[in-house]
C-alpha cells in the first residue's frame, strides 16, 4: 500500500513537472531548445555571399563571414542549406570596418591612443518566402578594444578577434531573423 501511494505521489510530481512544459510548447510556432521560433512550413535556406564594401576590410572577411553564417545557421536549426530560393533568405554587405582610438590618454603630456577599438558593420537583408511580415533590412555591428600597442595589420592577422566580432554579429542575425529576439 505504502508503494503504491509514492508511486501515485511521483507521477504526480512528474505531471506537475511537465506541465509548464506542455503550457509552453502548446504556443503559436515551433519551439526548440535553442531558442528557435520556426514556421514548421519553412524548410531550407539560401545564404549569399556577403559583399564587401568596407575599404578597410581584409579581402578574406567576405568569404569568411558568409562560411561563418553558414555554419552557424546548419549547426544551430535543422533547415537545409540551398544555393538560392531558400524558403527563408540571407544577403548583405559588409559596410564597415573601422580600425580607431577608443580611448585617449595622455603620456608625457601628449595625448594618445590608450586603446584601439575595431568596429564591423554588416547589412543584412531577410526575406522570410513563407510570411512577409517577418522580412527586414537592418545593419548589425561589433566591437572589440585592443591594446594601444596592437596596429590594424596585427589585428588583421589575429583571426581569432576578428572572427570574435563577426560571431557576434552572426548571432544578432540569428536571434534578429529565427529567433525573433
Amino acid at each position: 500500500m505504502t508503494s503504491n501511494r509514492l508511486n501515485r505521489g511521483r507521477r504526480r510530481a512528474l505531471g506537475l513537472l511537465a506541465l509548464p512544459v506542455l503550457l509552453l510548447a502548446g504556443g503559436c510556432g515551433v519551439y526548440s531548445f535553442n531558442g528557435t521560433n520556426i514556421d514548421p512550413t519553412v524548410k531550407t535556406l539560401s545564404i549569399q555571399t556577403f559583399q564587401n564594401t568596407a575599404p578597410n576590410a581584409p579581402a578574406s572577411l567576405s568569404q569568411r563571414f558568409t562560411e561563418d553564417i553558414k555554419d552557424y545557421f546548419q549547426r544551430n536549426t535543422t533547415l537545409k542549406l540551398v544555393p538560392r530560393d531558400g524558403d527563408l533568405q540571407f544577403e548583405g554587405t559588409v559596410v564597415a570596418y573601422d580600425f580607431a582610438p577608443a580611448a585617449i590618454q595622455q603620456a608625457g603630456g601628449i595625448p594618445g591612443a590608450g586603446a584601439n577599438r575595431l568596429t564591423i558593420q554588416v547589412q543584412l537583408r531577410f526575406t522570410n518566402t513563407k510570411n512577409s511580415k517577418q522580412d527586414f533590412e537592418q545593419t548589425f555591428q561589433s566591437q572589440k578594444d585592443f591594446a594601444s600597442t596592437q596596429d590594424i595589420a596585427s589585428v588583421n592577422n589575429d583571426l581569432s578577434s576578428v572572427r570574435e566580432i563577426t560571431r557576434n554579429i552572426i548571432s544578432d542575425m540569428f536571434n534578429k531573423s529565427v529567433a525573433n529576439w
